[in-house]
């Protein structure tokens, strides 16, 4: 018993240690290396050529990749790079499919030039104006996405000149690529990083900064300087970080206290080191559905021969995409569609929600209303489906039926007898009368 009971613990421990060497396994990323077409080029944009790569991660120098192989025969073997990564940043499981996957994280490499900023809030990084000798190596800042856009990482690496072991400098992760709020709620557009210690740029400060893109409209939402712990003048209303969490953490992710519809966009996370910047993007989206009202409300009684107009508003949502249509509900429980009735053109409110009508015309001459029955509007939005009904009342439309028949045939028999009663009664009394009356003038 104490033997089984051995080896049943073993058992389980090396099946939890092979569950964690597989969630922490680092993968062997494929990647385009990007960059720049050396000699003269026309037009006014660089030309760009572009090479398959693999990108070896691996959490330390002497870890090297389970997976590595002799390089495909379609990749330059100068194009297979040994990345070591500390923080693990890069082995996370939405960069590491399995074996045979058809779906694979999107990898971008490009060669990078550390050089200083001139923006306010970054210029102190490097107020030396002196470029340390540590810059005099091959860098490269890489974009991955993770399956199914789950996750954003760009990172900068190092490598000493003339060799394919890097080294991540700097990292910066986004766990959530795209983002969905209601209207009024506080929103949280995630985004860290981490610097390596070792580096002797990890000691000279940093700055955050957020922009905000949308069609074409930039602007920027804060910026903050780390190393003298001061914000910019520019910083937008309702838009804050989490300092502590910044400093302690790398925790730069971004604050909107309270949703609005011209928050909807595209959210640019961009860190700065002395002579290095790394970015990912956030998308959020304000997702609001319409609230729905009926006119008029109740509807009046319908006769037959009648056309009766109905109107159903759609408002305050967001974006713009709405369908409207309309359902009848017999007495028999039966739903039968409508159509979308007349819809009319968007009418956008003071705080950029929408709003949308639709009218329809009840023809009695050309509907089967019955005995009434409940009329609905139904609205379609990327926030939800909405419902608004009213009870339609209807009288003299239906046929009675053969039960019906021969209850009106019961309650008039009933009634005529009733009648034949009473005048006999009255008839009977009436005669007694006149003969009493006959005898006393006798």
């Amino acid at each position: 018993m104490t033997n089984f009971s051995t080896i049943y613990k073993l058992s389980l421990v090396a099946v939890i240690c092979f569950i964690k060497a597989c969630s922490s396994s680092c993968p062997v990323l494929e990647c385009w290396f990007v960059q720049e077409k050396t000699g003269r080029g026309g037009g006014l944009t660089a030309a760009t050529s572009q090479e398959k790569s693999l990108l070896h991660i691996r959490k330390d120098t002497h870890g090297h990749s389970a997976d590595f192989k002799q390089a495909p025969s379609d990749i330059n073997p100068d194009r297979v790079y040994f990345i070591t990564d500390p923080a693990a940043t890069l082995c996370q499981r939405s960069l590491n499919p399995p074996r045979g996957s058809v779906q694979k994280p999107q990898c971008e490499i490009n060669p990078f030039l550390p050089q200083p900023s001139t923006l306010k809030w970054v210029a102190p990084l490097t107020d030396s104006a002196l470029s340390p000798i540590y810059l005099q190596a091959d860098w490269f800042s890489t974009a991955i996405q993770g399956l199914n856009k789950e996750l954003a990482i760009s990172t900068i690496t190092r490598a000493p000149t003339a060799t394919k072991e890097h080294n991540v400098i700097l990292s910066l992760t986004c766990k959530s690529v795209s983002v969905q709020s209601r209207l009024g709620e506080p929103v949280l557009l995630d985004c860290s990083f981490w610097v390596d210690p070792s580096s002797p740029l990890s000691g000279s400060g940093f700055a955050v900064e957020w922009r905000y893109q949308f069609r074409g409209d930039g602007r920027l939402v804060l910026a903050y300087d780390g190393k003298t712990d001061r914000m910019a003048d520019t910083k937008e209303d309702g838009a804050t970080l989490d300092f502590e969490g910044l400093h302690k953490k790398g925790n730069a992710s971004l604050i909107l206290q309270e949703a609005k519809v011209h928050h909807s966009g595209m959210y640019i996370c961009t860190v700065y080191l002395p002579y290095l910047v790394a970015q990912v993007a956030v998308e959020l989206e304000i997702v609001e559905p319409p609230s729905l009202s009926i006119h008029p409300s109740p509807l009046p009684l319908t006769v037959p021969g009648q056309t009766l107009t109905v109107q159903c508003e759609a408002s305050g949502f967001a974006p713009l995409s709405l369908e409207l249509s309309w359902e009848l509900k017999g007495a028999d429980g039966k739903s039968s569609p409508l159509g979308s009735g007349s819809v009319t053109g968007h009418r956008q409110a003071w705080d950029g929600t929408y709003t949308q009508s639709t009218r329809l015309e009840l023809d009695s001459t050309k509907l089967d209303l019955g005995r009434g029955g409940e009329l609905t509007c139904v609205a379609v939005h990327p926030g939800g489906t909405r419902r608004a009904s009213v009870t339609l009342n209807a009288i003299g439309f239906s046929i009675p039926s053969i039960e019906d028949s021969m209850a009106m045939v019961g309650v008039a028999l009933v009634l005529y007898g009733l009648i034949k009663f009473v005048s006999w009664t009255f008839t009977g009394s009436g005669s007694d009368e006149a003969g009493q009356q006959n005898k006393k003038d006798k």
